[in-house]
């Protein structure tokens, strides 16, 4: 995975810095008619984008295989079967209601958040104070039937963050959520380039979504295993939950003094990002990168996952209508966005096929063609990331959006990307 410390030339300044000189990124983001065919890439670009995709397939192969071994003898067991055939019909009736705030409704109460200093590797990765946040989840399950059975997964109803503030109060704050099994603060702010962020003037909140991280079970093979191993029941409160516990967090940024709070997130994390921007509409901007939006269709492409999910769905006589339907309960798909147009950034990559780019593609549709930005690499190569945070600075700036050093001192100088 490219971690994103090796970034050359200017890329390698600070962020403010280069907010002030860059100019506009040149022909990287989508036009009318959405992304480019092959045979309007350059040749660089062509050739990146095969290799990319050939090496993502790969990836994509053993993160499948990894996932059919370790949830397979959990989706044909017969409880969680059982609790398939009995509970899904229920996920797919209050999906097709299309009412966000019925599928996922406001937390009524604001628990405790214990706060402590975060590990000495933290501070030194962000240059400044660093803090573990936890609270006890008041989440209940959607389904009153899952609801005992929710209770009994301690470690996952723990909620956590990791919080990198500055010191002199609080600032517009960047949430950052991870994707499937790679939960690790330090990964994902290497990664996306989270120092760079913070030294602008941004605080950071890291968000571990359920069953990730701290949230994982003790016997869990690998962080992210218990997401899935529940069954399709639990992939609903799964998701159920992390909107719901990523509002609280929002509530607790609103009462140390937060007016601009922002999200996004890669992959899995790109998916909960879009669901989080058609649920809350206090997001100043919302931008998922490498975003999945429909996890039937990408299972479907998940071999050997994927015939571990239709041999699950035969075991239990399950209506792949009705699965559908369920799946469409999370999905951003399924609902109006709350943000405003112009408050929206896809990011995908050409060369991706964990989360190829159609999926993109349909969340880009369906939010009306928002701004979406396209890089030649694949899920875990972001070739050219230089260039898509230019893309994130123009547009945060566009959207006021920004520390108070960048008001005072760099908004006049920046023009606006162009496309």
């Amino acid at each position: 995975m490219n971690s994103g410390t090796t970034m050359s030339g200017d890329a390698a300044e600070p962020l403010a810095t280069i907010a002030a000189s860059v100019p506009n990124v040149p022909g990287d983001d989508a036009t009318a008619s959405g992304l480019p065919a092959p045979g309007d890439l350059s040749l660089r670009d062509r050739v990146v984008v095969e290799v990319s995709a050939a090496a993502d397939v790969v990836v994509r192969t053993a993160a499948s295989t990894l996932l059919a071994a370790t949830v397979t003898p959990f989706s044909v067991g017969r409880t969680v079967a059982r609790r398939e055939r009995d509970n899904l019909g229920f996920y797919a009736e209050l999906g097709a209601l299309h009412d966000p705030e019925r599928s996922f409704p406001r937390p009524t109460s604001m628990p405790t958040v214990r706060r402590k200093r975060a590990n000495h590797v933290a501070q030194a990765v962000a240059n400044g104070p660093v803090e573990a946040l936890a609270f006890d989840s008041p989440f209940e399950a959607v389904n009153p039937a899952l609801r005992s059975f929710w209770k009994t997964l301690d470690r996952n109803n723990v909620a956590h963050a990791q919080h990198w503030r500055h010191a002199d109060g609080p600032r517009p704050t960047l949430c950052v959520i991870h994707g499937f099994l790679a939960s690790p603060y330090l990964l994902n702010g290497l990664f996306l380039q989270l120092p760079w962020f913070y030294q602008a003037g941004f605080d950071i909140l890291l968000y571990t979504l359920p069953f990730h991280g701290a949230r994982a079970s003790r016997l869990s093979p690998f962080s992210g295993h218990g997401f899935f191993s529940h069954g399709l029941t639990g992939v609903a409160e799964a998701m159920a939950q992390a909107v719901h516990d990523f509002r609280i967090f929002v509530d607790y940024l609103e009462s140390t003094g937060v007016e601009q709070i922002g999200v996004t997130g890669i992959s899995l994390g790109g998916y909960t990002t879009s669901l989080i921007g058609s649920v809350d509409d206090r997001m100043k901007v919302v931008m998922p990168n490498v975003p999945v939006v429909d996890i039937g269709a990408l299972v479907q492409q998940w071999f050997p996952a994927s015939t571990m999910v239709e041999a699950g769905l035969n075991w239990g006589g399950i209506d792949r209508e009705i699965s559908d339907g369920s799946l469409a309960y999370s999905s951003a798909l399924n609902y109006q966005p709350l943000v405003p147009k112009e408050r929206r950034l896809i990011i995908t990559g050409l060369g991706d096929r964990l989360a190829p780019p159609e999926q993109s593609l349909r969340l880009w549709r369906h939010w009306d063609r928002p701004a979406m930005h396209w890089f030649p690499g694949n899920h875990l190569l972001h070739v050219s990331q230089p260039d898509y945070l230019r893309r994130m600075t123009h547009f945060l700036r566009d959207n006021d959006f920004m520390p108070d050093e960048w008001r005072s001192n760099n908004r006049a100088r920046v023009s606006p990307p162009k496309g």
